[in-house]
């Protein structure tokens, strides 16, 4: 499993230092004014409904069908099923498509209501959203297929097609940006592009696995409602977190303007390691858990879950501790040049202290969602959630005005917080979910590694790097290398100290590898 969980986590890593190349074009091109909100804007409507339909709700509920098919089956009645879905969520997917296309003013209206007292940021917005939109056919699409190959162990091949949304991306702000009206409609036709490329290096990758893809006349067969019926509550709580992504979106037009750029690229260095250790975790281990569940092994299930619990908080845990010390140097580094200026980096650093908060709950949610999944339960979630909208609403609305562009943040690790709690608890109740005494104290133990990491890294930054933002690329670039690299020496050595980790151990193994 650590093997699955290091081969997803390594092809999502360096699909997201890509896209930290991408983001930092952005930020030199577009600065955080009102281009780059109306561009964030029309890139968020694409990946709610992807979220909506396709890796959150439909990996969810179709991975565990297709695996069970596969496995009482055989291969044959896989390819079909798999087939009749690709056809019908293409086509429920192409009419949400045309709808949106002809009344994208009045979704904007809805989603960014703060733009309407500014013309050229609105129009923008509308424009840029037209063109991205259809990458939600694409992306939904190499989601299912992507699902395919999850559940036939290809791991490393379904991650791997994800490098190419950041590298089409950088192409086309860097090579797009001359022929068109900005540099946010290079990027917004970037999207879309990336789409196909994304979609066709799965469909070839299935082939080769012995599954080929295709589109067939779409049925509502019972595989197809029973789908449907697995989907649904996947669909309403997936639609419970875009509600509440919405939400903050919907708060930050309503600040100044930039709010929604500043919380944007806050937020991308956040989801680094959230997209590389929760989404590594949770593709992983549903089909796992699935697999020990069918074969009547809870014990087994027990284990795949504790380990996805340890491996994914020692690294999150400092993750988290570190990222928040250091907020400044790392918005600095990568962010802070052309016209994104010093103001703009400091308030893009607090967002980020904000979402940090909260980065050890998003990633849990990603390991226990699982739990209930690969049990066949996609109701009790949406439960969950729907207390979770009102709570971030009441959240959001509370810190709006005392917070501006950190309320959101805030709000949002404060709900997911709640979130993680309440499904660990009601997982131990049913007694889906056992934590050991020694995993407990693994967990302890890595907390106050990473808090002893944190308090050190803060004192060093206030004593040798003050108004670092102000300061060449060089020397900051130097200064965030430096101030990680003490970071994990104080870490692991730390849990050395605590006997959580063996670092000769672990130094035997790294240089094994390497000979290898």
């Amino acid at each position: 499993m650590l093997k699955n969980i290091l081969t997803v986590g390594s092809w999502t890593m360096i699909s997201r230092l890509l896209g930290l190349v991408r983001d930092q074009l952005l930020a030199a091109f577009l600065g955080a004014g009102s281009l780059q909100d109306a561009y964030q804007v029309a890139f968020r409507l694409p990946n709610m409904f992807r979220n909506l339909f396709g890796e959150g709700a439909f990996n969810a509920a179709f991975v565990p069908l297709f695996t069970m098919t596969l496995t009482n089956k055989n291969q044959k009645e896989a390819q079909r099923f798999a087939n009749e879905s690709f056809s019908v969520l293409i086509t429920i997917l192409f009419i949400i498509t045309i709808l949106a296309e002809i009344f994208m003013p009045q979704i904007v209206r809805i989603i960014a209501p703060g733009f309407t007292v500014d013309k050229m940021r609105y129009d923008e917005a509308v424009a840029l959203s037209r063109i991205t939109f259809p990458y939600m056919i694409l992306i939904c699409a190499a989601a299912l297929v992507a699902g395919v190959l999850n559940s036939l162990h290809h791991f490393g091949v379904a991650a791997a097609a994800y490098v190419s949304f950041n590298i089409v991306g950088i192409a086309a702000l860097l090579w797009l940006t001359p022929f068109m009206p900005n540099a946010a409609w290079a990027a917004a036709w970037g999207v879309t592009l990336s789409g196909f490329v994304q979609l066709g290096i799965l469909l070839y990758a299935a082939r080769n696995a012995g599954m080929r893809i295709k589109l067939c006349f779409p049925k509502l067969t019972e595989d197809i409602r029973h789908l449907f019926r697995k989907m649904a509550p996947g669909i309403v709580g997936s639609g419970i977190t875009q509600i509440n992504l919405t939400i903050s979106t919907i708060i930050a037009t309503l600040l100044p303007t930039g709010s929604v750029s500043v919380m944007y690229f806050a937020d991308r260095i956040n989801q680094l390691p959230l997209g590389v250790l929760g989404a590594a975790a949770g593709t992983t281990l549903l089909p796992i858990l699935t697999k020990a569940l069918q074969n009547k092994d809870p014990n087994a299930a027990f284990d795949a879950q504790n380990k996805a619990i340890d491996y994914s908080l020692l690294l999150t845990l400092p993750a988290a501790f570190g990222l928040f010390s250091i907020a400044v140097p790392v918005i600095s580094t990568l962010f802070g040049h052309g016209a994104f200026t010093v103001k703009d980096v400091y308030a893009s650093a607090l967002s980020l202290q904000m979402y940090t908060i909260g980065l050890p709950a998003f990633v849990l949610i990603k390991v226990l969602s699982p739990g209930f999944f690969a049990r066949g339960d996609t109701s009790t979630p949406v439960k969950i959630g729907v207390f979770t909208i009102f709570l971030n609403l009441i959240l959001n609305l509370i810190f709006m005005k005392p917070l501006t562009y950190m309320g959101p943040p805030l709000a949002n690790s404060m709900a997911a917080i709640i979130n993680v709690i309440i499904l660990a608890v009601i997982l131990y109740k049913r007694e889906a979910l056992s934590v050991p005494i020694p995993l407990i104290k693994r967990i302890v133990a890595m907390t106050g590694a990473s808090l002893m990491m944190c308090f050190i890294l803060i004192a060093i930054t206030h004593l040798f790097f003050i108004n670092l933002p102000e300061q060449n690329i060089l020397y900051r670039l130097f200064s965030v290398i430096l101030l990680i690299s003490i970071g994990g020496l104080l870490y692991g050595m730390t849990l050395h100290l605590f006997k959580v980790i063996d670092l000769r151990q672990f130094s035997t193994r790294l240089k094994k590898k390497i000979l290898k």
